[in-house]
């Protein structure tokens, strides 16, 4: 009998939920119509789509209008960025795909962090400069999982926006918020936060991959990226994708309806995790604010030990851990996220992200905590390090 796996990188991919899949099934056989044909069969394919955007919408506090649905939230990044021109202001912990549609244009300024890899709202405001059009800052860091002081800058940047028209200034000022590590562990609700462009991922709340969307609040004006047959309000031709929409709308609503529970369940064993790690080894460094950050993630440093090595002897136990976000490591550089939350090389090198899920149970956490410690040691041996 094989040995079971034991996932730690629920932050890079979530396996899609059985419902989910039953869900999307009937539109790639029997409802297999063109949403955009005449007859009777596409038509109800089309109102279906149409209802799970209001699904989707509706968790949100928006309207199925107000959404555009992308291929992931790389697309739905760049859609909302790229399309403004000026100057654009972002932060150094944020994902590769918003730093760089940011800095396609040439013009932009890339915020600090505290250790905890939080930005100040003041710092946000005062880099917003007269031809300022785009501000993008994730709600929730996809490394060390600390969350944004998001409604803060909006009131900001909401004066800042007063001011300009005003004085008669009509250059357009958003706020752009990726929110794909959040939504499923916290409240997502596109009004109490006060941003202007919001994304989401259906692949991180145990839907598909490459489904993803944006959504634009009414007023907004945007440049499509795709253009074509005019789909989605014209911001995103092609044909849509039905069963990844229905199957988005129902991880939406299994997630909306776990939320609550799903993250004290979470909080409880992240805690047991980083509590047995910590006793373990007492220099082990925790990143991410320790109030301030998403129920599932636990990110820890074993300064002098090589991260790589310690998630090859993990994956011979069927243990599964990251270096980092999965973008990151693929790019075989160090985290710019470490680097800007003031982790030295060694701490850096050192570190590992464990994220928990639906899945993670009391006894895979502690199973867990007890091969990294194995893991550690050994390393530690071999390089002849106390930690």
């Amino acid at each position: 009998m094989a040995q079971p796996v034991f996932y730690f990188d629920y932050a890079a991919a979530t396996p899609m939920d059985s419902r989910v899949l039953a869900a999307m099934t009937p539109y790639f056989s029997e409802r297999f119509y063109n949403p955009s044909s005449p007859y009777t069969q596409a038509v109800e394919v089309r109102r279906e789509y149409q209802a799970a955007k209001q699904q989707i919408a509706r968790a949100i506090g928006a309207t199925a209008d107000e959404l555009i649905m992308t291929a992931g939230a790389t697309e739905s990044i760049n859609l909302a960025i790229s399309g403004f021109g000026g100057h654009k202001v972002t932060v150094a912990t944020e994902h590769a795909s918003v730093k760089s549609a940011a800095a396609a244009g040439g013009n932009v300024t890339v915020l600090p962090v505290d250790r905890h890899g939080r930005v100040a709202p003041a710092a946000v405001a005062a880099a917003i400069q007269a031809d300022t059009q785009v501000v993008s800052i994730a709600l929730a860091n996809h490394e060390i999982g600390s969350l944004q002081p998001i409604r803060e800058i909006t009131q900001n940047i909401a004066q800042i926006r007063t001011k300009r028209l005003q004085a008669g200034d009509t250059t357009p000022l958003v706020f752009h918020c990726d929110a794909s590590q959040g939504f499923g562990i916290i409240d997502i609700h596109v009004g109490r936060l006060g941003v202007d462009l919001l994304t989401l991922n259906a692949a991180k709340i145990y839907g598909p991959k490459q489904v993803g969307l944006l959504w634009a609040k009414p007023g907004v004006l945007l440049a499509p990226r795709i253009v074509g047959g005019g789909q989605e309000a014209g911001l995103r031709s092609g044909t849509e994708n039905v069963a990844g929409v229905v199957g988005f709308a129902e991880a939406v609503r299994i997630a909306t309806d776990k939320r609550a529970y799903e993250a004290k369940r979470l909080a409880t064993l992240r805690d047991i995790l980083e509590t047995t790690l910590a006793a373990r080894f007492p220099a082990a460094v925790l990143s991410g604010h320790p109030k301030q950050r998403l129920a599932n993630f636990c990110h820890i440093s074993f300064p002098g030990v090589d991260a790589e090595r310690i998630v090859f002897l993990l994956e011979m136990q069927q243990v599964l851990v990251a270096t980092g976000s999965a973008c990151a490591a693929n790019s075989g550089t160090r985290s710019e996220v470490l680097m800007s939350i003031g982790l030295d090389d060694m701490t850096a090198d050192g570190s590992i992200r464990l994220t928990l899920g639906r899945d993670s149970s009391e006894e895979a956490v502690r199973y867990g905590a007890t091969k990294i410690i194995e893991a550690v040691e050994t390393e530690l041996r071999r390089t002849e390090t106390t930690l």
